[in-house]
């Protein structure tokens, strides 16, 4: 077998691999003698068919599978052994001349375009100098996290007169067409319904301002096109709230409103535990430390995105783009080139750190271990656990979950891209000059536009 590896442009190549009936005919004489005694023809017994026949009947596909694998094996153990980083995948070039009659031919070369990894130098410095976005506490964001506690231990009272956020409970029934004796439709005896969700302005203005005891005939489909909403008011399936249509009467038998629990002892006891908060001052100082901490993370989200665009931007490099589009189009049969040439500048972007990311990672030993794959997995689950209100997970719980989640391939390697990740960042704050500067809130927002 023979290999070679021929340059054809910057950071692109051709690996020819040439290969003689020495290297695969063993092997598929082999395979054919195990197709012959595992053989069932007609005309012999099992096993004993000519191998002439066998040879006849499959020699050619066992000839192209020993090839392929002899090809595949041998293109990659080269590029390991030459120490030739590629990106991408290797794409066939198309049969040459000296590769036709492959039925009657012994000798193949095969060529292969593949595109080169280009060299990086992480060339940043104190020089470079990016920015720590301190927010500051405006009253505004306290105020929306006093109001969110006073939202959350809140509670429904009873109101006189209706108002466009509160909820009426009633019965619901339809309402006789003109010259019919008996009303068509369904009835529900203890419906909800919220007016803010009526969508007729028209209709819902015949809700605001009622009392117990009011009757509101409305259209129904005008007032709630959607038939999930018909289904929570009627009590009945969507199925069957397609079909519910016409005029209905609403007899309201309460009007309920929803109050914010009051900024007092109470609130700063169900909040922080018995007296541990005894005014509305130290409210608000335990509310500024929450403020300060989540803050915090935003700030260093942003810090990440910053740093790596500062890595992106500063350190240059080429990549084999006209070889990557190629690749992509072949890697997706679902893609065409127009859609390649739109998602390209994407992908360029996120190989670009990826290698980047990859440099820093060899040049300072960067690497993750089983225990930092764990961990972040647990951190993963706890997050999931609580989306979905499970909050009295066990420590051992959520670990076994997270055991089971790391034994999965992908799951295991996104989740130490994303320490990699942490790690590639963290080392280029060390690099660079990071400076604090203090935002408000708006400033800070506008950063994301």
């Amino acid at each position: 077998m023979n290999i070679v590896k021929e340059e054809t442009g910057n950071l692109t190549a051709v690996v020819k691999v040439g290969i003689t009936k020495a290297d695969y005919a063993d092997n598929v004489e082999k395979t054919l003698r195990e197709y012959r005694r595992k053989a069932n023809l007609k005309g012999f017994r099992p096993g004993m068919a000519p191998f002439g026949l066998i040879k006849k009947m499959f020699g050619n596909q066992v000839k192209l599978d020993e090839i392929n694998k002899i090809i595949s094996e041998n293109l990659f153990k080269y590029l390991r052994d030459e120490n030739t980083e590629i990106l991408g995948e290797p794409i066939p070039v198309p049969d040459t001349e000296e590769n036709r009659d492959f039925e009657t031919r012994e000798d193949f070369t095969f060529s292969f375009e593949i595109g080169l990894s280009p060299e990086i130098e992480i060339n940043l410095s104190k020089k470079d100098k990016v920015f720590y976005h301190e927010i500051e506490i405006s009253e505004k964001i306290r105020e929306e996290y006093v109001n969110n506690y006073r939202r959350r231990y809140g509670k429904f009272v009873t109101a006189d007169i209706s108002g466009e956020k509160d909820i009426l409970k009633g019965k619901i029934s339809p309402v006789a067409s003109e010259g019919a004796e008996t009303p068509e439709g369904f009835s529900n005896e203890n419906a909800t319904l919220a007016i803010s969700i009526v969508k007729d302005e028209e209709i819902k203005n015949l809700f605001i301002g009622r009392k117990a005891g009011d009757v509101i005939e409305f259209d129904l489909k005008k007032a709630f096109p959607n038939d999930y909403e018909i289904s929570g008011l009627l009590g009945i399936s969507r199925e069957k709230a397609a079909e519910a249509s016409g005029v209905y009467a609403f007899t309201i038998s309460e009007v309920s409103r929803f109050e914010m629990a009051d900024a007092d002892q109470e609130l700063f006891n169900n909040v922080y535990g018995e007296n541990v908060v005894n005014s509305v001052e130290e409210f608000h100082g335990k509310i500024d430390e929450e403020i300060t901490a989540n803050l915090a993370g935003e700030s260093n989200y942003r810090l990440k995105l910053d740093l790596k665009k500062l890595a992106l931007d500063k350190i240059n490099f080429d990549l084999p783009d006209e070889f990557l589009k190629k690749w992509l189009l072949k890697a997706d049969e679902k893609a065409n080139a127009e859609e390649i040439e739109k998602e390209y500048p994407a992908f360029r972007e996120n190989l670009r750190w990826q290698l980047i990311r990859k440099k820093i990672a060899r040049e300072n030993d960067i690497k993750v271990t089983e225990d930092e794959l764990l961990k972040e997995a647990e951190n993963i689950t706890r997050y999931q656990f609580h989306q979905y209100g499970l909050f009295y997970a066990t420590d051992e719980q959520i670990t076994n979950y997270a055991r089971e989640m790391i034994k999965k391939e992908e799951d295991a390697r996104s989740i130490a891209d994303r320490i990699l990740d942490e790690k590639a960042v963290e080392k280029i704050k060390e690099m660079v000059t990071v400076e604090n500067k203090k935002v408000t809130d708006e400033e800070f927002d506008a950063l994301f536009k």
